[in-house]
């Protein structure tokens, strides 16, 4: 199958593209959103081939998979085929719904001929598709094999952009984390962090942006990972630091609920629970250990690529 999509989430991307079809990406002479092309920090296979918007109009393909609201259009202008009327698709919900939560109606509802699929059931729960079919396939990873080591005594975050998306990703909860376990903040825009949050720096160290490879050698040598987010779909970075064998400490919001079991680690709305929590695996490694390796079983169970790719196979034969 020849599969259009846009590259706009790189972790998922990465696993999806694992498949046995061939992957059309948009690319753009800046790399900009609607063009980016293959991955630079990612390891993609050769079937993922970059076109421009001109050599897509003669190129043929079986399915687009759409991503955001505007690629229909966007499809529409640089093809000339209309998703869902002249050559099938699907529509991939990332992301939780915004604003008044309740009742957030997703742009692509109440309509019969472009399916809703959803990265997680709580998603799916919460947006409001109306009459539209909708779809669940959970997300899946590469393994990146048990490499934990827990040889250092700090906790681990990954986490884009922090100071601006502030209570979403749990950036106010971060100082009495830190008091209980000093923590390394990983991911983009994270500089600075403890000094606009307030943690000393002896108890908060960041690292920029790091290649995947060198991001889960870093994690792994972390006694714990810490899952602070309010409101956001799931993390493929908390997926990937189960299956690196690293124990978890998370809030009990959205999907987290579902993937981290109760032998994983500790999953709570309270804080005195997650401090607790972080103080005992920093301080216990042989219990950190153990909960790790129960972590990485269910994360490789739940998550697995194979998986994960079988169920994209089967939607993309009932569209297609």
């Amino acid at each position: 199958m020849r599969i259009l999509l846009w590259h706009v989430h790189g972790s998922w991307t990465t696993s999806f593209v694992q498949g046995a079809h061939a992957y059309l990406l948009p690319v753009l002479p800046d790399r900009g959103p609607d063009g980016v092309g293959r991955a630079r920090t990612w390891d993609w296979p050769a079937s993922a081939r970059e076109l421009s918007p001109e050599d897509l109009r003669d190129e043929p393909f079986d399915v687009v998979l759409l991503q955001r609201p505007h690629e229909v259009e966007l499809a529409h202008r640089w093809t000339g085929r209309m998703p869902g009327r002249d050559i099938p698709a699907v529509y991939l919900e990332h992301n939780t719904p915004g604003g008044n939560v309740p009742f957030s109606r997703h742009p692509l509802a109440d309509q019969d001929d472009i399916p809703i699929v959803h990265v997680t059931h709580f998603n799916q729960l919460f947006w409001d598709c109306g009459s539209a079919r909708t779809e669940v396939v959970e997300h899946g990873i590469i393994d990146p094999g048990h490499r934990y080591s827990g040889e250092w005594a700090r906790g681990a975050l990954v986490v884009n952009d922090p100071v601006r998306r502030g209570r979403a990703v749990g950036t106010d909860l971060l100082v009495a984390l830190a008091a209980s376990a000093p923590l390394d903040v990983f991911g983009m825009n994270v500089h600075g962090l403890g000094k606009e949050v307030g943690v000393a720096k002896d108890r908060m160290w960041t690292f920029e942006d790091l290649p995947q490879q060198a991001l889960h050698r870093e994690l792994a040598r972390r006694r714990v990972y810490v899952h602070t987010s309010r409101w956001t779909s799931l993390g493929l970075s908390l997926l990937e630091a189960m299956q690196l064998g690293m124990p978890v400490v998370a809030l009990a919001t959205t999907e987290a609920v579902m993937a981290v079991p109760p032998e994983a680690g500790v999953v709570s709305t309270r804080i005195d629970d997650l401090t607790s929590a972080l103080w005992r695996f920093t301080h216990d490694p042989t219990h950190a250990q153990a909960v790790g390796a129960r972590a990485r079983e269910a994360a490789l169970s739940r998550y697995g690529l194979g998986r994960f790719l079988a169920d994209w196979d089967l939607l993309l034969q009932s569209v297609a």
